[in-house]
């Protein structure tokens, strides 16, 4: 679960399946190439699943299985914390990256 994006991610396909393209508006920053990335890994972990079908044009849905969202209940109270919280997180990465006088 390291790294900056899954949280993001995971925190998205929390509300129901996305598509690749709604996940990419979603996570704001994330790059297509680290986003296929992220979301490989996150199959591999089996905490997402991919479902395929076979249209044209094709679509495919990112979903939670059910190891995915029992990680949900450990990430749902951080995320709540950091909303609470952003005005301060905010404010002391502004300052941290002021130039010293």
């Amino acid at each position: 679960m390291g790294g900056k994006w899954k949280a993001l991610i995971l925190w998205d396909l929390q509300d129901g399946p996305c598509r690749f393209g709604e996940l990419r508006r979603s996570v704001q920053g994330i790059s297509e190439r680290v986003l296929i990335l992220q979301l490989r890994e996150l199959q591999a972990s089996g905490l997402v699943h991919r479902e395929s079908y076979h249209e044209v044009p094709p679509k495919v849905e990112y979903s939670l299985t059910d190891f995915g969202r029992s990680l949900m209940a450990s990430l749902v109270p951080l995320g709540e914390w950091g909303e609470a919280n952003m005005r301060r997180i905010t404010d002391a990465s502004l300052e941290r990256d002021r130039p010293a006088p």
